[in-house]
């Protein structure tokens, strides 16, 4: 197999050569096709494009892991790219269309043949990031009066004109609406002469304005290849695969990462987003952070006295505010996962409170007891003197540990169900927005209880 990165380097150490690289794209698998096209330009992977065969470039193009597809058909010639978008798959096809502007939007779907302008234009009209949107109207489907063999005969008519066939549909012949389903493995073990319907089975179906997350839910709750998406009449629209649920789970996880890692989602390779949209994207979550982490220096201005007084108290501040910040994000990330997952609803928030109210004393405990711990060596073994009332120190840093990590548990919990109530994604509840909130509170109730238990001593 050609080495196509050797091929590549070449290349560009000679002035970009297109025929070089398509040439070294000939005997490629189509995957390293698209790495090799990912590393161009769009008009350079354009330019590579024009010099395969078409079904190549279709095959290439139909692939979710091409960056920039959308900026590659609209450097192509404009009657190519008609040709190469109706020899694609009817989604993916959708999905570059619905990313271009006009004039190339009109220019191109005015290229393209009737039927491919039928289906992407159904295809277009459903919102983003439902199952309509998702789906591929190239599956097959026979009417529920034919046979097994009349079956077998359509599907090698039209095997090539079809993304995937996973299942072949069965239809009433009149009102055309769907009454079955039947797998290709029964349909080969079928006598020939029986009716289609004798090995249909009742198709588990979908609406075409559920939520992709929801279709993703429900292919993997039935460990299905494919489901098909039907009108309220019962209408067969198209079907959804497996494989653009694994497409959709992927994006999903990237975006909710990127929120809880405090940042906007971004649609594109790390590599291949600019430099101020990468700045605008992580730059306001910093400031709206950083604005909200002025709480934390108020709250230190409002205990000023009590830091001069006992000084000994500032070297537990870290210690305090990370413990806080740390059990409200592990409660956060169970509580959005539990979420995203249907394993919790809204109404279950008073169940989490229980739950989370005991985890966080008895967690809170534990850091507690080896703060102490740690405070008794240090002063025992000379490391550091926390002056005469150190036992008392160590117990106001214990009991405030417990205080503190509960509430960090309790409110890191609470924060997704707040949010998925107001309407927000919960995976906004980040880490970096967690850690704000229980700092300051954090700060409140560790300056209380040394309030309480250092008062007519340190304080």
């Amino acid at each position: 197999m050609t080495d196509t990165h050797t091929a590549r380097n070449s290349a560009t150490n000679d002035g970009f050569n297109p025929a070089v690289i398509a040439a070294s794209l000939s005997d490629e698998y189509v995957a390293d096709k698209v790495d090799v096209l990912n590393k161009l330009e769009p008009e350079e992977a354009a330019a590579v494009l024009t010099l395969l065969p078409r079904e190549a470039a279709i095959e290439i193009l139909d692939k979710p892991e091409l960056y920039f597809s959308a900026e590659i058909i609209e450097a192509l010639p404009r009657a190519l790219a008609s040709h190469l978008l109706s020899g694609m798959s009817a989604d993916m096809a959708a999905d570059i269309i619905q990313q271009l502007e006009d004039p190339a939007r009109s220019e191109l779907m005015q290229g393209l043949d009737d039927v491919s302008r039928v289906a992407i234009s159904s295809l277009l009209a459903y919102p983003e990031n439902t199952a309509g949107a998702m789906m591929t109207t190239e599956f097959v489907s026979v009417p529920s009066n034919w046979t097994v063999d009349q079956t077998l005969e359509h599907i090698r008519h039209v095997e090539r004109t079809r993304e995937t066939i996973y299942a072949i549909y069965v239809r009433d012949p009149v009102t055309r609406r769907l009454v079955g389903a039947v797998s290709l493995r029964r349909l080969i073990s079928g006598e020939p002469s029986a009716n289609i319907l004798t090995l249909a089975v009742d198709p588990i179906t979908t609406l075409p304005l559920t939520d992709r997350e929801d279709v993703a839910r429900l292919i993997a709750r039935h460990d299905l290849l494919a489901v098909p998406v039907v009108d309220k009449m019962g209408h067969l629209l198209g079907i959804v695969t497996f494989d653009d649920v694994i497409d959709t789970i992927v994006e999903e996880s990237t975006e909710d990462v990127q929120k809880f890692g405090g940042m906007e989602a971004i649609d594109e390779p790390y590599l291949q987003i600019g430099f101020f949209e990468m700045i605008r994207k992580r730059g306001g979550w910093l400031c709206l952070l950083f604005l909200s982490e002025m709480l934390t220096a108020s709250a230190m201005q409002h205990f000023e006295s009590e830091l001069e007084k006992a000084i000994v108290l500032t070297l537990f501040i870290p210690l305090i505010m990370s413990s806080g910040g740390n059990s409200g994000s592990q409660a956060t990330s169970l509580l959005i996962r539990a979420l995203a997952l249907r394993d919790v609803k809204l109404g279950d928030w008073w169940r989490v409170v229980l739950r989370e109210l005991p985890t966080g004393i008895l967690l809170g405990a534990m850091l507690g007891l080896i703060g102490v711990i740690r405070i008794v060596v240090w002063q025992k073994f000379g490391f550091f003197d926390y002056g005469e009332h150190w036992i008392l120190v160590a117990l106001t840093v214990a009991t405030a540990l417990v205080g503190i990590v509960t509430f960090g548990s309790v409110a890191g919990a609470m924060l997704p169900f707040a949010l998925q109530k107001l309407g927000f994604d919960p995976a906004s509840a980040s880490a970096p927005f967690v850690a704000t909130l229980v700092d300051v509170t954090g700060l409140v109730i560790y300056f209380s209880v040394a309030l309480m238990i250092l008062r007519g001593t340190l304080l």
